[in-house]
Order: structure tokens, then sequence, then C-alpha cells
């Protein structure tokens, strides 16, 4: 697994090229949390990353450091194995606030059982 990091202004694009699990997760908490203060948006862009496991719920659903700034956190471009990861913990744990991390844009069959 690696990563690209891109920031512009108040945001901050992360792009995963490879499997997100336990072994990688440290490496994308530690880029998340070196990112700059005046970083307000933190965008996980997906479109290469084909395997989630329980590790990227937790990267997705942290919450900022208190001593860091508060961050708005959303995902991109998911492919289709970490989006039904992602649906059926939102379906196991109602209390995640799914429609705040996922874009707009989500076709409404993604949302069909």
């Amino acid at each position: 697994m690696h990563f690209a990091l891109r920031i512009d202004g108040t945001a901050a694009y992360i792009t995963v090229h490879g499997e997100i699990d336990y072994t990688t997760l440290p490496t994308l908490r530690a880029a998340a949390a070196g990112l700059p203060p005046e970083v307000t948006e933190l965008v996980w862009d997906l479109h290469d990353a084909r395997f989630m496991d329980v590790a990227g719920l937790h990267l997705l659903f942290e919450q900022s450091s208190p001593q860091g700034p508060p961050r708005k956190t959303t995902v991109t471009n998911l492919a289709p194995q970490p989006l039904r990861l992602l649906l059926l913990a939102a379906e196991a744990n109602p209390a995640l606030e799914l429609a705040q991390l996922l874009p707009d844009t989500l076709p409404p069959t993604l949302f069909d059982p």
C-alpha cells in the first residue's frame, strides 16, 4: 500500500493505492495526523483501494484529536467492496454518520439490498 497526499487550500486529499487493513492503518493514521492545522477537510479517495477491512472503518470514522483542529472527513470513489463494508457497518450501527461520510452523488441502487 502507498498513498498520495495533495493539499488544496484548507482541504487535504489522500489517495490510497492498495488495501486498507490493520497493517496499513498506522501509516494512514500518521498521514492524517500530520496534516497542517489549517486543513479543515480531509477527503479519502479510495478509487484504487479495492479491499478494506474493519481497520478502514476505524480510519474513516475516527474523531479528530482534541489537540488538533476539527476536520470534516469524507470519502470518494469507493470501489464495491469498501462501499459494501460501509453500508453493512451503517446497517449494524445506525449511529454511524454514514450520510456525512459519503458523497451526495451515489446512485440509489447502491442502497438496495
